[in-house]
């Protein structure tokens, strides 16, 4: 009797055309990789190439760095002069790593949910240094190396990007200049040995939404079961659309359908329906939160 092989649920990035892609690469430098979508692409990347080098910028060292290539440096993105010195010791690993290309994931961000006037203003700013500055100036600092050798810078985004976001106005705002600025970034970057993608994931299970101040159902992480993805997905999506030389991907179609509406309506109208769906959400997650208390 012929056995019959089980499908795995979890997805898989590994092609031909992925491993070719990342046979090229000597060297990937990251943001944020202790968890969510940075780690997933990271953890996807060593299951491809277990050698590769890995250099991890963050407060918090990953978990599955155990491996003679991967080097994390503890690091606060917020802060000038601690990005300073990470840039320094990132640009040191290039030096010494083998020939090849260098890819650079600026992955590291976080919003914050609820009326502007009620957020708490330093925060406000240290998203805008994290989501906005820190890339702009990572970017800058290790582009030089990237040019000399060929590689691709990978900016994290998100379908906030598209619209005005009532609720998380400042993240929805940082992230419209992540994807503008990475589109500009790529063209003039046609001419040279590097290319820059723009991934903007809907809603993902992962740390963000707990942090941003949403309630999620215990062990989910996520925000919608319609919209969510796993960081997993997002991660498979996001080298497919690197190994084909995309400049820009929504991940998921139902995420797309939702990212494409700006073209069918103007930006105040979008910010209207926005506003309702937060309005809606901030309902839900108040008469939720509340019921669990009660329990």
């Amino acid at each position: 009797m012929k056995a019959t092989r089980l499908k795995s649920s979890k997805p898989s990035a590994r092609t031909k055309s992925t491993e070719a892609f990342l046979s090229r690469v000597s060297l990937v430098v990251v943001t944020g990789a202790s968890s969510g979508i940075g780690g997933a692409l990271i953890k996807a990347i060593l299951e491809i190439r277990p050698t590769i080098t890995v250099c991890n910028l963050s407060r918090k060292k990953p978990d599955f760095f155990s491996k003679e290539s991967t080097a994390h440096y503890g690091v606060d993105l917020t802060d000038n002069v601690s990005l300073e010195g990470a840039a320094d010791w990132a640009q040191a690993k290039i030096i010494k790593a083998a020939p090849g290309e260098i890819l650079l994931i600026n992955n590291s961000g976080f919003g914050d949910y609820g009326p502007f006037a009620e957020r708490d203003r330093i925060k406000q700013l240290k998203m805008i240094d994290l989501n906005v500055k820190a890339v702009v100036d990572l970017t800058s600092r290790l582009l030089p190396q990237l040019l000399e050798r060929g590689g691709s810078v990978v900016n994290i985004a998100s379908t906030a990007a598209f619209q005005p976001t009532p609720q998380m106005a400042t993240y929805a705002a940082s992230k419209a200049f992540v994807l503008n600025w990475s589109l500009a970034l790529n063209e003039e970057l046609r001419e040279t040995r590097v290319h820059a993608l723009a991934v903007c994931p809907g809603p993902t299970r992962s740390n963000f939404f707990k942090a941003a101040g949403f309630a999620s159902p215990p062990g989910e992480g996520g925000l919608n079961k319609w919209l969510d993805m796993t960081s997993e997905e997002v991660a498979v999506r996001t080298l497919r659309a690197l190994v084909r030389g995309q400049t820009l991907v929504v991940t998921g179609w139902k995420n797309l359908l939702i990212a494409s509406l700006h073209r069918f309506v103007g930006k105040e109208q979008c910010a209207r329906i926005a506003g309702l769906a937060m309005r809606k959400l901030r309902l839900e997650q108040f008469y939720g939160q509340s019921k669990g208390s009660d329990v």
